[in-house]
């Protein structure tokens, strides 16, 4: 059985993924955005989990909460699930973006990482050399870099085995109650990949549970680079070379 992280599973995808896992006998460790969430949160699982909490728009908060993730020792699965839409740009960025990047940086590397995607980020900007906190980014850009920063981390990190994960258009708050996509259609993948332990992908984009076409923007090694020197610049934050 695996040990695994997610982010953003106080609701939606995050959290019907993490009672999917749960269910199938995996320890799994939550977070939630402060401690009233974390208590809604808890009351859904008939066992006592463990919920850590950090309002990741807080760049403080996000690199305390890798901290408390260490110290609960080293993870086999981080899901990097939380995000936003309906925010501002700068909200968008530090939270689909630059706090994703800390916590990748600052948490002990675990045998694998899923970062969540979207069929949005073909629209993405790859303009970055003016890209900052106050101007922030689209929700399309952040998938766009997200994208970038997974591909970047295969590439840099062989031995963990890191894959982008495209949901769907799922009926979540944040998506649309109307849309097409059911949580076990949008979380069937992530689940898979984080539960079999014999999968080796790395560097790949899943669309439910099958690999699928990206946007070669993304795929630009320099443009890649420099996106990880842009955020090391902004949050002061290297990521580890080892």
């Amino acid at each position: 059985m695996a040990k695994i992280f997610i982010t953003g599973s106080s609701d939606g995808l995050g959290l019907f993924t993490a009672q999917k896992l749960v269910e199938s006998g995996h320890e799994v460790v939550l977070h939630a955005k402060n401690d009233k969430r974390a208590e809604q949160t808890a009351a859904k699982f008939q066992k006592k989990m463990k919920i850590l909490t950090a309002d990741l728009s807080d760049l403080e908060e996000v690199k305390h909460l890798a901290k408390k993730v260490n110290s609960l020792g080293n993870f086999d699965v981080i899901i990097h699930n939380a995000g936003v839409y309906n925010e501002s740009k700068e909200k968008i960025f530090k939270i689909n973006n630059l706090a994703v990047y800390i916590l990748t940086a600052l948490i002990n590397k675990p045998k694998r990482l899923i970062y969540i995607g979207s069929n949005m980020h073909p629209q993405g900007d790859t303009n970055i050399e003016k890209l900052s906190l106050e101007k922030g980014v689209d929700y399309s850009t952040s998938k766009l870099q997200i994208l970038m920063l997974s591909l970047a981390l295969a590439r840099l990190c062989p031995e963990i085995y890191t894959n982008t994960v495209d949901p769907g258009w799922v009926k979540t708050k944040m998506a649309n109650y109307n849309a097409p996509d059911s949580l076990e259609d949008g979380s069937q993948t992530q689940i898979w990949l984080a539960s079999d332990d014999t999968l080796t992908f790395n560097g790949k984009y899943f669309y439910h549970l099958k690999e699928s076409d990206y946007s070669s923007k993304a795929e630009d090694i320099e443009m890649q680079n420099k996106l990880l020197k842009i955020y090391e610049k902004i949050t002061g934050i290297p990521l580890p070379k080892e």
